[in-house]
């Protein structure tokens, strides 16, 4: 079976990766155009050390696009992680035609930031989906889907590179076999049920001192740090990202989380987030720092956040808390 790879980054290459360790025939790979020629993406580099021929077009709507697509004979096209629009006149072009990889559990959390929005809206449970794209955003027919739970102290870091990120490449190995034995299904995503939300933007992540601590910071630093661009808060005059955070925990003890019983809501804003920041866990921001224009995404963020500044302890692919 003739198998095209089309994605980015970390992910991409481990799909990539996977796929070549168990001898499958890819004959080609698709990826982003290059954002900077001195730093090649990792799939990109992955496909020229095996001497796969690798595209990179700007867009795929292209005819001529179309057609080197199709000189390839592919029987399936196998995306991973795509931020690109891709046509079905495109996706359908495979003998077997194409599967995507989707971060949470279709129809729920269709969008860019799929990872982030569970965890600020509270779910127990989040997963991922196997599913045959057409031109809706995410709104294919479902091939499967895998679950996992959402702890109290979970990260969007600690939620896809530890969980969502290994259970996609074994996934998607799992979708070629059912697609090569014609065993795969399409299950129509219920309407009903679907939810959408865009990017998750450093303004999602700002505290709200007036809310319970439980609600106003422990499921923005679950979602947003681990790495960047992290909770943050202003508190006279000056602005604070908040790098570490967990939820109170019943009983005595000290308060683990930035927003306790013992700073929040009856300390003033500035005395917890001073209190804070005293704690190594958060650090002053200038009041001009830019604030990025879309929300993190945990591929292509990690070399320097261009809210917070460059950070040389991460690189791409790096799990959080991993020695580079």
């Amino acid at each position: 079976m003739r198998i095209v790879v089309n994605g980015q980054q970390a992910f991409g290459k481990a799909v990539l990766d996977a796929l070549v360790a168990r001898s499958e025939d890819v004959v080609a790979v698709y990826c982003a155009p290059d954002a900077r020629p001195d730093r090649p993406d990792p799939l990109k580099a992955a496909a020229g050390e095996r001497g796969l021929p690798v595209f990179q077009p700007k867009s795929f709507r292209d005819p001529a696009v179309h057609e080197e697509f199709a000189a390839l004979k592919p029987d399936l096209c196998v995306m991973a992680y795509v931020t690109k629009i891709v046509p079905s006149s495109f996706l359908d072009l495979p003998v077997l035609g194409t599967i995507q990889y989707h971060p949470s559990l279709l129809p729920l959390h269709r969008g860019p930031s799929s990872i982030n929005w569970p965890i600020i809206q509270g779910r127990k449970e989040t997963g991922l989906t196997i599913f045959w794209p057409d031109d809706g955003l995410d709104t294919g027919p479902v091939l499967l889907q895998k679950k996992t739970a959402i702890g109290p102290d979970d990260t969007l870091g600690s939620i896809y590179f530890d969980r969502l990120f290994p259970m996609g490449v074994d996934a998607m190995l799992e979708a070629v076999d059912l697609v090569r034995d014609g065993k795969a299904p399409k299950l129509a995503q219920d309407e009903a049920e679907a939810t959408y939300e865009s990017w998750c933007t450093a303004e999602d992540a700002g505290i709200d001192w007036s809310r319970p601590p439980a609600k106003s910071t422990t499921s923005f630093a679950a979602a947003t740090r681990s790495p960047a661009p992290g909770p943050c808060a202003t508190a006279q005059n000056s602005r604070y990202s908040m790098r570490a955070s967990r939820k109170p925990r019943p009983g005595p003890g000290p308060a683990r989380s930035c927003l306790s019983a013992k700073t929040a809501p009856s300390s003033p804003p500035a005395a917890a987030a001073a209190r804070y920041a005293r704690s190594g866990s958060a650090r002053r921001v200038p009041a001009r720092s830019p604030r990025p224009r879309r929300g993190w995404n945990p591929e292509k963020s990690w070399a320097a956040s261009p809210d917070f500044g460059p950070n040389p302890n991460r690189r791409p692919g790096l799990r959080a808390g991993a020695q580079p």
